[in-house]
């Protein structure tokens, strides 16, 4: 809460600071909503390469190095801040990625000036194709809510011990609703992506995203330690209202 050094770490319920101040809350759901917007306008529309030793060349979304990101975000937001706090950024992001949409389809859409030749890349970057716009809005909002409701229930199982074991749990089940939804609705049945190729797809990039986020576990430990330390409370969720329809806290 307020305050200009580390405080004592209570734990608190969530009910208890619905109404409070934090210092830096804003600044994580700036930092959330953020990533999650250049993620997907920056490396989504990118198809890298890799050499991996012993296998060979490896294609990958270039996206995955930078999503993942969000997820460990919310892991930080719902273990410092709550279930409700999170929530609230998982709808701004939600908004967000709604008006990037739409102001995307409005530049493509626009007439370029004669002699402005920019308008075939601005449709290659901005152009995306609507089936997988949707899949990708649909899947981030289950995954984010999955994510947040399993390590807030898990933090309450765990006594808020073993952080790891609720970051990583947590994204295993979310990044797999997210697989499960936006491979299907964004694939299947599209030309050049029989079902095997989509679903070898879909296995290797939850893989490369879990791998990911254990391996910025460390990451994770020093900002949530960092936060805890300066807000001063440590947030459980023993009474909350875990319905993600509303956005107040």
């Amino acid at each position: 809460m307020d305050g200009d050094e580390d405080q004592p770490l209570r734990a608190v319920d969530a009910r208890a600071v619905a109404g409070g101040h934090f210092r830096y809350f804003d600044f994580v759901m700036a930092a959330f909503v953020t990533i999650l917007l250049l993620s997907n306008v920056i490396g989504a529309g990118k198809r890298a390469v890799i050499d991996l030793p012993g296998i060979g060349p490896w294609p990958f979304g270039a996206g995955i190095l930078f999503f993942p990101v969000s997820y460990v975000l919310g892991d930080v937001l719902t273990e410092v801040y709550g279930y409700a706090r999170a929530r609230r950024c998982i709808w701004a992001g939600f908004g967000a990625m709604i008006f990037m949409v739409f102001m995307s389809w409005v530049v493509v859409a626009l007439p370029p000036d004669v002699g402005w030749t920019g308008q075939a890349a601005y449709e290659s970057v901005f152009g995306q194709v609507p089936r997988i716009v949707a899949a990708s809005i649909c899947a981030f909002w289950a995954g984010e809510f999955a994510n947040s409701f399993v390590l807030a229930k898990m933090k309450i199982w765990t006594e808020g011990k073993y952080l790891w074991t609720r970051t990583i749990g947590s994204t295993v089940v979310g990044q797999g609703v997210d697989s499960l939804i936006f491979y299907p609705l964004a694939f299947l049945g599209a030309p050049d992506w029989p079902v095997h190729a989509m679903l070898l797809v879909m296995l290797s990039q939850f893989v490369l995203k879990v791998s990911w986020e254990v391996l910025l576990t460390p990451f994770t430990y020093a900002v949530v330690g960092f936060l805890k330390r300066r807000e001063g409370v440590d947030v459980y969720d023993r009474h909350t209202d875990f319905t993600p329809f509303r956005a107040k806290v």
